[in-house]
């Protein structure tokens, strides 16, 4: 999008966002707002561990519907006409087509009315509360984000870019090779944005830019990233197998690490990196299509965190990549060609997380890495970090930390770990 079409369309997308103009929806939108003011001393933070956990294709209106204070919706237009919002499976497929151009024709300026375009309306659905009772059990206990924006309007691949560089190289789709970054067979490409919600023809996906990872690096921060294995599968192999002088040099070694379980027995063992990313298999991905075991992977790792001596100096996030196809009512922000994205969900979960607090306040990928830089004092990547909020408002350094108290899941991380070898090939696109 050019910047003239940004800055016509920014109004319009204000306007919708705290009017509702259009037809009327069942919810009551709420505005961005400021956090209340709160006594709270970035330079005393007691935070020493920073983790995100990244899971997949989830829209907030899909995933936490009616989620007390929360800002959901109970129907949505389809066109002209207006459908209410079904109940539908976790494990639910098909998967969705939630490709950097679908997204322009799903938000149509700021309509958000293009979600059936795909002649189904399973775009229009949301999943139980029963379903999820884990990842509810967190956001009621800690912190629970309704404006938390992907930072670009496409699929997988760019979402992870941003989730470790604050941007993508202009990237807009996924490969279309088998494997996502240096490793692709030649001749693979990944297409770029365009104008107006296009592709346009792109380069082999191996790109060069500067990360997070080498920030921490510079400040001697310890740092690792928990991804599956080549023989998983699946079509993230680790965000960093993108950045050459990654993916060639020593950090691919010593802190890329295979099987993503592994970072149950490295907690267990006390061996929490500082900054820490985790990428889940499929299985265990929220993905659509595949098994519900999502809420049970996130709450296990949350729970060796809580059960040890790094609880007390740790900040988890737990977030989704993309809105994988899935309906959401509020229109993004447009802050830049690639982004924002539609609202995916965030759990901000710490002994200093504001307890039951639901937090209104812009969030993006790049808030995860200006806090891991303010926490750090690691200077600026000088891309989307630069211009995202860090999350202050979800943290009160001053209050009493909250004790831990186990989350209830059915399956332990002993079954995540004892499992790995067992489950089948995963199939992802």
């Amino acid at each position: 999008m050019s910047r003239i079409a940004v800055a016509l369309l920014l109004p319009f997308v204000s306007l919708l966002t705290m009017t509702g103009c259009g037809p009327t929806l069942e919810h009551a939108v709420s505005p961005v707002i400021p956090a209340p003011a709160i006594p709270n001393a970035p330079a005393a933070s007691p935070i020493r561990h920073i983790v995100v956990i990244m899971q997949e294709n989830r829209s907030f209106d899909n995933l936490f519907n009616g989620f007390p204070g929360a800002d959901t919706a109970q129907s949505g237009l389809n066109g002209s006409a207006m459908v209410p919002l079904t109940v539908t499976p976790l494990g639910n497929g098909p998967d969705l087509d939630h490709s950097h151009t679908n997204w322009w024709r799903q938000w149509d300026q700021g309509k958000m009315d293009g979600f059936g375009n795909e002649g189904t309306l399973l775009p229009y659905s949301y999943i139980s509360e029963t379903e999820t009772e884990p990842y509810w059990t967190l956001a009621k206990k800690f912190t629970i984000g309704d404006r938390m924006f992907q930072s670009n309007t496409g699929p997988s691949f760019v979402a992870h870019q941003y989730m470790i560089a604050g941007q993508s190289g202009n990237a807009a789709e996924n490969p279309n090779a088998t494997a996502w970054g240096c490793d692709a067979a030649p001749g693979g490409t990944v297409a770029l944005v365009g104008p107006n919600g296009t592709d346009l023809p792109g380069p082999f996906p191996c790109f060069d830019y500067q990360t997070m990872g080498d920030l921490l690096d510079a400040k001697g921060v310890t740092w690792r990233y928990y991804a599956p294995g080549s023989n998983d599968g699946f079509f993230i192999i680790s965000a960093y197998q993108a950045i050459k002088h990654m993916r060639y040099g020593p950090d691919w070694q010593n802190n890329v690490i295979s099987p993503e379980t592994q970072v149950l027995t490295d907690i267990a063992n006390g061996q929490l990196a500082q900054v820490t990313w985790i990428v889940p298999t499929e299985d265990d991905s929220d993905h659509p299509g595949t098994p519900p075991y999502g809420p049970d992977w996130v709450s296990s790792i949350v729970n060796a965190i809580g059960a040890s001596p790094m609880w007390s100096s740790t900040a988890i996030f737990v977030s989704w990549d993309d809105w994988g196809g899935w309906y959401d009512h509020v229109p993004p922000p447009q802050v830049d060609s690639m982004g924002l994205g539609f609202r995916v969900p965030v759990l901000v979960i710490s002994p200093y997380a504001r307890p039951g607090y639901v937090s209104h306040v812009q969030h993006e990928m790049g808030s995860m890495l200006r806090m891991m830089e303010k926490t750090f004092n690691l200077g600026s990547l000088g891309t989307r970090d630069s211009v995202s909020d860090d999350f202050s408002d979800c943290f009160n350094y001053m209050q009493k930390p909250t004790p831990f108290v186990r989350i209830q899941t059915g399956h332990s991380g002993e079954f995540f770990i004892q499992r790995k070898a067992k489950g089948p090939p995963d199939d992802d696109d």
